[in-house]
């Protein structure tokens, strides 16, 4: 049996899942097994008029082998990927892909409680599909800007099968939510968040009850990181035996390319997790949205499309 995975995906379905949301269900061309993923995982598509690389989260039936599916929102002040693939991409066309990646993975818990904001609901299905198969407490607090906008509200309530676990928040009509209500007081109770960043900045501002951890979120562009002031400095790729120096204001990833190091990036804004790099010498000073408090404690990978160096020299596992 042919088990090499496949290179591109062919979209067998697309269809319309709410307003300006569309849905696209994609498969290999021979019906191979794609690989295997947990909630909170994404695909990277490389885009078919621009080539341009964007990040989706996988937001179907995992158990499903031989199809991935994806939920995109038209962003009209966007850079142009969500209405390419609204407009241009059509059933039966082919998209290279890469991945499944997952930097937002579904972390053990005795209780959940999932924040979606928009079309952030779609890394957070998976997850409480699985809260529900392991028969785990949960609850989901649904909020966009008006109901007509929120995708898989019928998928939602067949999770929930009738237990009125699903809040859906209409600011439309009901305006801004109440979402300090919503902090958890038990440190059982852990806290995954997707949205759009107001959302996530204050569900961040929670921090964690006592004896517990804080919210986990997954943002759709960088967060602003503060870190230390942009300065030159020396990165090493160790493996590839170059050494150059890092300008104000270039990125890691652009030096290297320049040296002639193969960097692969995607997002460039240290969201996505492409560029993972482990870090064998030196002090990063992290400016990614992935990466935990203890993952940058640790200091041993970062993203080399925003991250810096706090020190004169850093050792990349390049």
């Amino acid at each position: 049996m042919n088990t090499a995975v496949p290179a591109t995906l062919t979209v067998t379905s697309k269809r319309v899942v709410a307003e300006d949301v569309v849905e696209f269900v994609l498969g290999s061309a021979d019906g191979r097994r794609l690989p295997d993923w947990a909630p909170g995982a994404h695909i990277d598509l490389a885009l078919p008029r621009s080539g341009t690389m964007r990040q989706y989260s996988l937001c179907g039936d995992r158990w499903r082998a031989d199809a991935y599916t994806i939920m995109v929102q038209r962003e009209p002040d966007g850079r142009g990927g969500s209405a390419e693939l609204h407009d241009v991409v059509e059933v039966g066309d082919t998209l290279e892909f890469g991945g499944p990646r997952n930097h937002f993975r579904m972390a053990p818990a005795e209780e959940y409680l999932f924040v979606a904001g928009g079309i952030g609901i779609t890394p957070l299905i998976p997850m409480v599909d699985q809260a529900r198969r392991l028969d785990l407490p949960w609850r989901l607090l649904y909020l966009g800007r008006s109901a007509a906008r929120l995708a898989a509200r019928a998928q939602l309530e067949r999770l929930d099968g009738g237990r009125r676990r699903v809040t859906v928040h209409d600011a439309g009509r009901a305006g801004r939510a109440r979402l300090a209500d919503w902090r958890p007081a038990d440190p059982r109770v852990r806290v995954f968040a997707c949205g759009p960043a107001r959302l996530l900045d204050a569900v961040e501002s929670w921090g964690a009850a006592p004896g517990g951890l804080p919210p986990r979120v997954e943002r759709f562009t960088a967060d602003a990181q503060g870190g230390a002031a942009a300065t030159a400095f020396e990165v090493v790729a160790a493996r590839s035996g170059v050494s150059t120096v890092v300008d104000p204001v270039e990125s890691v990833a652009d030096a290297l390319r320049r040296s002639g190091v193969d960097v692969i990036t995607s997002c460039a804004q240290g969201v996505c997790g492409t560029c993972e790099t482990g870090v064998l010498a030196g002090e990063p000073d992290h400016r990614d949205s992935l990466l935990d408090d203890d993952e940058r404690r640790s200091g041993t990978c970062m993203f080399p499309c925003v991250s810096r160096s706090r020190g004169p020299r850093l050792v990349l596992d390049l």
